[in-house]
């Protein structure tokens, strides 16, 4: 008996689809990876080259969960405070805030 889920095949294209970009940016790695990690979490960040300039891809060794940011992005990680990083840890594996809904294609 094989088990399947609602959504199951649309959360196998999102899998493979992140997974190919994913190896899409470390193909594109300038300099050796940095590992950085304590007894609740270890991350490699690495310096990616795109067509719309260089990318910081951190990737979390455990979970494999990984995101690409820009420089203003990480810039912006400067402006917050410590509530904002404790608002992010406590909500793992998640969006701090969910993506709206798309609209309807009526």
């Amino acid at each position: 008996m094989d088990l399947h889920w609602e959504g199951e095949e649309e959360d196998a294209r999102a899998a493979r689809r992140a997974a190919a970009e994913r190896e899409a940016l470390r193909a594109r790695t300038s300099g050796e990876p940095l590992a950085v990690g304590n007894e609740f979490s270890e991350v490699r960040v690495s310096r990616v080259q795109t067509r719309n300039g260089s990318r910081l891809l951190i990737e979390s060794i455990r979970s494999g969960q990984w995101v690409a940011l820009c420089p203003l992005e990480l810039e912006a990680l400067t402006w917050q405070n410590t509530a904002t990083f404790s608002a992010m840890v406590g909500h793992p594996f998640g969006p701090l805030l969910e993506d709206p809904e798309p609209e309807d294609e009526a």
